[in-house]
């Protein structure tokens, strides 16, 4: 009897109990169980797969390219909880203030650079909530582009190197992490302009939705400011060559550079006197937690994996996905509508770890190139902190906001930066060399 109906039902099944809420490496795991046991009664799967799990966690664990994920959400959490994010965004504010709508590129161009430090959305967009938000309120920013422009700008850092987003492909992927961060800086340096340009229109447009701040706000002027600015970007910019441009320069991989990064913002905090024992106990819990929730992720998705292919669910999802009208342009396509979708309902870290390993091999096989398929899919799932009704970035601006920011404002703001994101995903997916340029430079010296 034919049972290739079991691997789509698995991984449908996957689906429905992730979208109910139950946590992500326990669903994984118990349909992993329960499909093991279906399969097995129906004798299409041999328990003895099971023995593989062991020698797959220990790979888990021993994988180098994955350390790059606690040294990078450890820096994050340090810019955060020492208050050097806080400085940054109060000066930027300061500086683009006598702008329509400077308050909110304020916010775009700090959102970059600690995308560029830190690749931490959860950090950037509490930051930014917590200090921006009142302060936007104060001088009447409409409530909508207020929200939108400081959740958009906290996701620039799942496509502006370094991005946990990006090292959790690559591990997926078979990729470079190095690759990966060098060709996305491009398209990630065009949607934060993009986003800062849509500002400066709508706020040219429509002048009450994002007014210049008056004289009496803009206390620091002159030589002080020019002062206060240096003191503020010296920081993030060296922590951005530290970064960056080890990587970029062939000095150190990825957790290598991260590492460096994490040193990097101790110190910067020390140098400061931020840094305090209690201060430093808040950062390791955060980074302990995160990481720990993906590790487990892994192991939930580890599991899934081994008895999905074991019902051969991955070769009737391969056989779809390569027959697919259009050749490669029908495959992307399906591909990119696919994690938009599921971006609705279910986090980024779900959907790299379920339904990018099943692409892979169909985007070898039309001989895609996988930098750039990569960067597209980090573009893509980047989607998936801002839309309604689970992005997480609403979620955490929505716990620090102020009582008068109902989840309708919340909602209402981000889509047209959600549109934006969308063009620009296409303008990527149109001009491959955007992604695959620096990468060639780079990697030929």
């Amino acid at each position: 009897m034919d049972y290739e109906w079991l691997g789509p039902l698995m991984f449908l099944g996957a689906l429905v109990i992730l979208g109910i809420g139950y946590p992500v490496a326990f669903s994984l795991g118990g349909v992993a169980i329960i499909f093991g046991l279906i399969g097995t009664s129906l004798g299409v799967f041999d328990p003895i797969l099971i023995r593989a799990m062991p020698s797959r966690i220990f790979n888990i664990m021993s994988n180098f390219t994955l350390l790059a994920i606690p040294y990078f959400i450890f820096l994050g959490s340090m810019l955060e909880k020492s208050g050097l994010a806080e400085d940054l965004l109060e000066t930027m504010g300061v500086l683009f203030g006598p702008i329509r709508g400077g308050l909110a590129i304020a916010v775009v161009f700090v959102g970059t650079l600690l995308a560029a430090t830190t690749g931490v959305v959860a950090a950037t967009v509490v930051a930014m909530g917590l200090i921006s938000l009142p302060i936007m309120l104060r001088y009447n920013y409409d409530k909508g582009l207020a929200c939108g422009v400081i959740c958009a700008s906290g996701t620039l850092g799942q496509i502006i190197p370094p991005s946990v987003v990006l090292v959790v492909l690559g591990d997926q992927m078979g990729v470079s992490v190095g690759r990966l961060f060098i060709g996305s800086l491009i398209p990630g340096l065009l949607l934060a302009f993009s986003l800062g340009f849509y500002c400066w229109v709508i706020a040219q447009l429509r002048p009450a939705v994002a007014p210049a701040l008056p004289l009496s706000a803009r206390t620091v002027k002159g030589w002080a400011l020019a002062s206060q600015v240096m003191r503020v970007m010296v920081p993030p910019l060296l922590l951005i060559f530290a970064v960056l441009g080890s990587i970029f320069f062939g000095i150190a991989t990825a957790p290598e550079a991260g590492a460096v990064g994490a040193l990097g913002a101790t110190l910067l905090a020390l140098a400061n006197s931020r840094l305090s024992l209690s201060t430093f106990r808040n950062v390791a819990d955060s980074t302990l937690r995160s990481v720990t929730m993906v590790l487990f992720i892994l192991i939930g998705s580890t599991a899934f994996a081994l008895v999905f292919r074991a019902l051969e669910g991955d070769k009737f999802v391969f056989d779809i996905l390569a027959n697919l009208p259009g050749g490669v342009w029908g495959f992307m396509g399906a591909s990119m509508l696919l994690v938009f979708v599921l971006g609705f309902f279910i986090d980024f870290f779900e959907i790299c770890f379920i339904v990018i390993p099943l692409f892979v091999p169909v985007a070898q096989a039309l001989g895609i190139d996988m930098i750039w398929f990569g960067v597209i899919m980090g573009a893509n799932l980047q989607t998936s902190f801002l839309t309604p009704p689970f992005g997480f970035a609403l979620f955490y601006l929505s716990g620090v906001a102020p009582p008068e920011i109902k989840t309708t404002d919340i909602y209402r703001g981000v889509i047209p930066f959600i549109l934006i994101q969308v063009m620009v995903l296409i303008v990527i997916v149109l001009f491959p060399s955007l992604v695959t340029y620096l990468p060639s430079v780079s990697f030929s010296r």
